[in-house]
């Protein structure tokens, strides 16, 4: 896939290849798209922010790829806007990564709200309340108690069972006698049985 002339226009980069920038294009339109964002002129701004900013930081780490800067563009650039909206800011990555994304699922936001993803200006005030709406709660904490073992009790028929059979195993014969009784049965069963 090529990068869309039209709406990436201003997009030049001084630094790297057009395949380099293209293989980053794609990883962050794939990546956007995996979010639920199909709205393609709202994922064309993006798309262009991201790699502008991994463009700035190619320019500096030149050795680096494309697309793992813009990977690593789009993860912050998340981040900040989850933080923001979830009012979540200071916690670790993986919490705001999990908590942003859970969130964005639960209210349906690329649905009902097409150009509110990570859109910095203006969130609309009923998306963010959905948004915080979704976030997950951590149980209580947790707490030592003691279990003390009990015995089974397997009732009656169980333990009625289970005497007859070490009887059985007292008396060898008659476990012999026993099986073969039980062998000629069902000989005897499946004979009736096909006629």
């Amino acid at each position: 896939m090529e990068l869309p002339l039209e709406s990436l226009s201003s997009f030049r980069p001084r630094t790297g290849t057009m395949d380099a920038w293209n293989a980053a294009y794609v990883r962050v339109e794939d990546y956007l798209r995996a979010h639920r964002i199909h709205n393609r002129l709202h994922q064309s701004r993006l798309i262009q922010k991201i790699l502008e900013r991994a463009a700035r930081r190619h320019e500096a780490e030149p050795a680096r790829e494309p697309t793992a800067l813009a990977a690593e563009e789009t993860e912050a650039m998340m981040d900040l806007w989850f933080a923001d909206v979830l009012d979540e800011r200071g916690q670790p990555h993986e919490r705001i990564a999990v908590d942003g994304r859970v969130a964005l699922l639960l209210c349906d936001g690329p649905e009902k709200w097409p150009y509110a993803f990570l859109d910095e200006q203006q969130i609309p005030a009923d998306f963010a309340a959905a948004m915080r709406a979704g976030v997950m709660e951590a149980g209580p904490d947790m707490a030592v108690s003691s279990m003390v073992p009990r015995p089974i009790d397997l009732g009656l028929i169980t333990a009625a069972a289970g005497e007859t059979l070490e009887q059985i195993e007292k008396w060898p014969i008659v476990r012999t006698l026993l099986l073969w009784f039980v062998f000629a049965g069902a000989l005897a069963g499946i004979f009736y049985a096909t006629r």
